[in-house]
């Protein structure tokens, strides 16, 4: 006797049968994968701890907090440290220096490393290749307390920068951080030299899985390298650059005051304070904290924005985005 199978439950249009339950299947890849997500756990654990925790202390920002009576009974002051800021004599000062500093390392830091890469992938000899990459990887791994400290012995008064620059100009030079105008090209083109071997590392790994038939069908057209290289390796590993652009946008209103603070001084205040030195300065030398958190806070705020429109501008224009 035929057994009659009861048939499977269709959805309402009747076209496709109804997911199976949730819940099991994650009970059942919880089983399946539960090393995998207890080697996750750390991970997790210190995003919640250490990202995520600390949020709740930007109420700070809306208070004038005194340590010693704690978030809790500190005095709520409002927008009143926003206001300061914006209508302060400095506001337009580190805003204006944030946006220029971050538009040098845009403009050459974030293109240096992919022209590096294009010239690495155009190397036929290995050898050559392999030197080129160990040396400009190797400044990446100095400290940066040690890559300041370089870099204020090379721009002193008998520096070697110094005296080269005197020589080309034909004008004597002190040492170069006490020039305003001299501190953003320092800046920018010290941390190219510190970052373009690594940072190319991304876009030659992209630029690897290229297909070569679209090489070999250039070389059988007669196409250059240049040629080459404009219609068939940027293009390739434009996703790529396209992510890391965006990165590269949502960081515009931020700086590293390490760098900052470890290279600059009174006398280039006017191009070289940032908004992270002056919450530095004003958050921990001054002990304004609830100014200094307000101040970051606009900056994160900006920047998140920042985040959202170029995001928003590329997957409009192209296929890549970040979501």
């Amino acid at each position: 006797m035929e057994i009659l199978r009861k048939p499977r439950e269709m959805d309402p249009v009747g076209l496709n049968p109804k997911p199976k339950n949730t819940k099991r299947l994650i009970q059942k890849d919880l089983k399946k994968n539960w090393f995998v997500y207890l080697m996750a756990l750390p991970v997790v654990a210190w995003f919640l701890i250490f990202c995520y925790g600390p949020m709740w202390g930007v109420m700070i920002a809306f208070k004038d907090f005194k340590p010693l009576l704690g978030f809790a009974d500190s005095d709520w002051v409002g927008f009143k440290h926003f206001i300061d800021f914006f209508t302060g004599p400095y506001f337009w000062r580190v805003v204006k220096n944030t946006l220029l500093l971050n538009v040098w390392g845009i403009a050459f830091g974030f293109t240096a490393p992919i022209i590096l890469a294009l010239l690495l992938n155009e190397v036929r000899s290995s050898k050559f290749k392999r030197t080129v990459q160990t040396i400009t990887y190797m400044p990446h791994f100095i400290s940066l307390v040690v890559v300041c400290g370089i870099i204020h012995i090379f721009t002193a008064n008998e520096g070697v920068v110094t005296q080269l620059l005197s020589f080309i100009t034909g004008k004597d030079y002190s040492s170069l951080l006490g020039y305003s105008n001299l501190f953003r090209p320092i800046y920018t083109f010290s941390g190219i030299w510190q970052s373009i071997g690594w940072d190319s590392i991304i876009y030659l790994a992209a630029m690897s899985g290229i297909d070569p038939s679209l090489y070999e069908a250039a070389d059988i057209d007669g196409v250059g390298r240049v040629k080459k290289m404009w219609y068939i390796t940027l293009p390739q590993i434009s996703p790529v650059i396209i992510i890391l652009f965006i990165f590269a946008i949502g960081g515009l209103m931020s700086s590293g005051y390490e760098k900052i603070i470890l290279l600059y001084n009174p006398l280039i205040y006017d191009t070289a304070d940032v908004i992270a030195s002056y919450v530095y300065r004003r958050g921990l030398r001054e002990a304004s904290l609830s100014y200094s958190t307000a101040v970051g806070l606009v900056s994160s705020i900006v920047n998140f924005g920042l985040l959202w429109m170029t995001n928003t501008i590329a997957k409009r224009r192209s296929e890549s985005s970040l979501w």
